[in-house]
């Protein structure tokens, strides 16, 4: 028995081709490979889009790998494992599928239950869906960009996880399932559209309310959640280090101030009584109040100041670095983070009472399963090209640049 014919996970027993890619789209099939769907990634001769050995990436857990060079061979090993899956997702920009003979039209012509997703930045249409783009533009045009950052300073980009991950694999995967279901209530297959734009407006939403409501301003560093509120932020410690503080509710701003020695009961010298710090509710006096508060942060390390709130509901945490995060008491406890494989690495999320999910597989080598799946889905076409690293085909591993 194959690991990807055990039983793991909520979605076991649902078939997904990924066409390989980079950034949202392999982090999307990890996501359903994870909750227990049987994920084939077709790569092309070389492989290796993300440019690390792929025993590394770790977006390959849970998956198999096939080697399809749709260029030379066609299209015909793809439609063959098309017509037999739930889902396809794919992350080229529009019409090149279609070029390549495996657009939707394609494949649902020969499975019409086919759920076929697509990954873009721009969507697959407007003006701008031919252009190339990466995250940061995504983020920069929908808004998002704009408002992280200092108000002193330019906007700071979030590595790719707001746009890439947030606003495109979760919205890509969410579309899919919703689509998977109505497959399974008596309706047909039909395309997602996921747009990177789409997703990262949509995460907006709460903040368009506020800004409606007259509760959020229209620029950086002067709001409740952006950084610049003095009880909602990050302070530098004596070490270097950084604490993240956010105690918005008064009575978990209460306790801060307590545990800060800046409430005259609290651990460690009153530095300011209660009653002559600025109010929390005046905007116009953050800044003495931030000013007050980083000086009290700066007289301890990180982890002092982390063993102090430790126990505590005042919704301050240490900044760990990602090396770090691991071992964090509460991660290491609840096993948010694992050894598997060598790599340590975050466990599937979310976890399921009845359908455990569980890192089964490593990360899948480049056609590293031609055969077995040739075999397991019934694909006579899916032969092992040249490039492959099939066991069975070792021949060298070339780079290709993406289309």
């Amino acid at each position: 028995m194959t690991a990807q014919s055990q039983q793991y996970g909520p979605l076991a027993g649902v078939r997904v081709v990924e066409l390989a890619g980079i950034g949202p789209g392999p982090f999307a099939g990890m996501l359903l490979a994870d909750l227990g769907a049987d994920v084939v990634r077709v790569d092309r001769p070389g492989g290796a889009a993300l440019g690390i050995d792929p025993a590394h990436d770790l977006t390959g857990r849970n998956k198999r790998s096939v080697v399809v060079d749709l260029k030379s061979d066609g299209p015909g090993a793809v439609l063959e494992l098309a017509e037999r899956a739930d889902v396809l997702i794919e992350g080229y920009r529009p019409g090149v599928a279609e070029r390549l003979g495996v657009g939707p039209e394609a494949c649902t012509a020969r499975n019409p239950r086919l759920v076929y997703g697509r990954m873009t930045g721009w969507g697959q249409d407007g003006p701008l869906a031919p252009r190339a783009g990466h995250d940061i533009g995504y983020i920069a045009v929908t808004g998002a960009l704009g408002m992280i950052g200092p108000a002193d300073g330019a906007p700071v980009p979030p590595i790719n996880l707001l746009g890439d991950y947030a606003g495109g694999s979760l919205y890509l995967v969410t579309g899919v399932l919703a689509a998977l279901h109505h497959v399974r209530a008596g309706g047909g297959g039909q395309v997602v559209d996921a747009a990177i734009v789409d997703g990262t407006s949509h995460l907006t939403a709460m903040l368009h309310g506020m800004l409606a409501a007259g509760a959020w301003q229209d620029r950086r560093g002067v709001n409740l959640l952006d950084g610049s509120c003095p009880f909602y932020g990050v302070y530098e410690t004596a070490c270097g280090g950084h604490l993240a503080v956010g105690a918005l509710e008064p009575q978990f701003y209460a306790e801060f101030l307590a545990l800060l020695g800046l409430a005259g009961d609290g651990a460690g010298p009153t530095v300011v009584d209660s009653e002559r710090l600025p109010p929390r509710e005046d905007f116009t006096r953050w800044g003495e109040l931030r000013e007050i508060i980083a000086a009290r942060v700066r007289t301890r390390s990180r982890d002092e100041w982390a063993r102090v709130f430790a126990e505590s509901d005042a919704c301050v945490a240490p900044v760990l670095s990602m090396t770090e995060a691991p071992h964090h008491p509460h991660l290491a406890a609840r096993g948010t983070y694992v050894e598997r494989h060598g790599l340590t690495q975050p466990a599937p999320a979310p976890r399921f009472s009845a359908t455990p999910t569980t890192v089964r597989t490593a990360p899948a080598p480049i056609g590293g399963h031609t055969a077995e799946v040739a075999a397991d889905w019934g694909v006579p076409a899916l032969a092992r090209p040249e490039g492959s690293t099939d066991p069975d085909s070792p021949a060298p591993v070339r780079s290709q640049p993406p289309d």
